[in-house]
């Protein structure tokens, strides 16, 4: 039997999105490091 498992973009972003990485001094290294890498992130 297959396990059904369905995504939850709204938990997926809670957990970590990026006002929830925003909170935290890593986090904030985190965005900063996808800033560069992308441009505007």
């Amino acid at each position: 039997m297959k396990v059904k498992i369905r995504k939850s973009n709204t938990k997926k972003s809670r957990k970590t999105g990026f006002l929830t990485r925003q909170k935290t001094k890593g986090g904030r290294k985190t965005n900063a490091r996808q800033r560069r890498r992308h441009g505007s992130f």
